[in-house]
């Protein structure tokens, strides 16, 4: 039964991971929506809003699809993307259906453990490569975390 807990909680940290990208991505998206509308120097309440709420309504698919990057060093983030995208929509449309029957025995909890980790180590790499577009380097952060020196932004990292 741990495994299966273990399971269910990997579930939660790949949807975790999937809402990280998501929002990153939509960050990104109003900053550079922002900019083409002149709304970084100039004031409308109105249009700011109506982009923001453009921007809360893309699905994940939407979000990469007006990225769209795809210079250098970034030019593998859009196959990157839409592999994260596949394995965010898995849990919610498919991972059980796929598993059915391996929740009942300790061997079967265990690939559904390791196709969630899979999952996550896509998600996460995707993740990560979007922040880098913004000069985010998450793995440099944990390695300088080890100095006992606040982080940029003073949270935490995962």
């Amino acid at each position: 039964m741990a495994i299966l807990q273990d399971v269910y909680c990997k579930f939660g940290e790949v949807a975790g991971a999937a809402q990280l990208l998501e929002t990153e991505l939509g960050n990104i998206g109003l900053l550079l929506d922002a900019a083409k509308h002149d709304l970084i120097e100039s004031w409308d309440p109105a249009r700011a809003g109506a982009l923001l709420d453009s921007i809360n309504r893309r699905t994940l698919g939407q979000a990469i699809k007006h990225l769209g990057a795809k210079e250098e060093p970034f030019a593998d983030l859009p196959v990157k993307l839409e592999r994260a995208l596949a394995e965010r929509n898995r849990p919610a449309h498919s991972f059980y259906r796929e598993h059915n029957f391996r929740r009942n025995s300790e061997q079967g909890q265990r690939i559904m453990l390791d196709d969630l980790e899979s999952m996550h180590t896509t998600i996460l790499g995707a993740y990560k490569l979007v922040l880098l577009l913004v000069g985010v380097d998450i793995d440099a952060l944990v390695r300088d975390d080890t100095k006992n020196e606040p982080l940029p932004a003073g949270h935490l990292l995962f």
